[in-house]
């Protein structure tokens, strides 16, 4: 699903679908974008990725641009070469993504989403969605691409361990809770890794509590296991334990927060 944006106003999030990923391409734009409750500036020439897990709010003035949005079941259909960029793109333990191109760069993504948006406005055909799904891989992949020059000036083995944990918290993160156990597992020592994540502008320990909020609010959410049984699954030793941990993350209770969607019917 792809939307072009002309002088669009975002009073309500409308055109932002659940349980999807997300992109935004920004033209031109000011306001700001909120990613995980945290705000950040539009600015131009700049893309906005969130992950299908991530709350993402617009606060816009106007945008010119485009939103494309696409479930999971994407990566299921891809080749090797684009599902690797899952990792490093739409990861779910980095709370949001962006990405500065430079602007002949910039331009090329804008014209792979004209004609994606050309294709997917067109009236249907048999192998639309293939075409569509083709589009989506090849702008993933310069994506991807382009994250690759904007990082290859950072020294190769920093990078790689900041994958490494990062792909540790996905793999390991509902059972390891402590620093201490991921630099045992990548084998480095606990400054070695919060000056890594720190020069990422992440936070080790941070990064650790969001992954355990994520899937508790995923939970809470979108299946009806009980607070006794999500603690359990993320490796709290008691309900009470795990309540006082969201709680202090998040503000409310995981009762509260399930019951606001339980209100509104989702």
């Amino acid at each position: 699903m792809v939307h072009r944006l002309q002088g669009c106003s975002f009073e309500t999030d409308e055109l932002l679908r659940k349980g999807f990923n997300k992109i935004l391409v920004v033209e031109q734009g000011s306001g700001t974008i909120e990613l995980a409750k945290a705000p950040y500036a539009i600015s131009d020439g700049i893309l906005y990725l969130v992950g299908k897990e991530k709350p993402v709010a617009l606060r816009a003035n106007t945008i010119n641009g485009y939103l494309l949005q696409f479930e999971d079941s994407f990566w299921q259909k891809t080749p090797l070469s684009a599902n690797n960029c899952k990792e490093v793109l739409f990861n779910r333990s980095i709370d949001s993504f962006t990405l500065q191109p430079e602007k002949k760069h910039f331009d090329h993504l804008l014209e792979l989403f004209a004609l994606t948006i050309q294709d997917f406005e067109s009236p249907d055909y048999s192998n639309k969605p293939d075409v569509l799904a083709a589009y989506l891989k090849v702008i993933i992949i310069k994506m991807a691409n382009i994250h690759y020059l904007l990082t290859k000036d950072t020294p190769s083995y920093d990078s790689k361990l900041f994958e490494r944990f990062v792909a540790l918290i996905n793999e390991k993160g509902n059972y390891l809770h402590k620093v201490e156990d991921y630099t045992a597992e990548l084998g480095v020592s606990a400054r070695k890794l919060s000056d890594v994540c720190r020069m990422k502008g992440k936070n080790a320990k941070q990064m650790i509590l969001q992954h355990l909020v994520n899937e508790a609010k995923r939970d809470l959410q979108f299946t009806s296991r009980s607070i006794k049984q999500i603690a359990a699954e993320l490796h709290f030793s008691t309900p009470y334990q795990f309540s006082n941990f969201f709680k202090n993350q998040t503000g409310s209770s995981p009762n509260q927060y399930r019951d606001q969607f339980v209100k509104i019917g989702i």
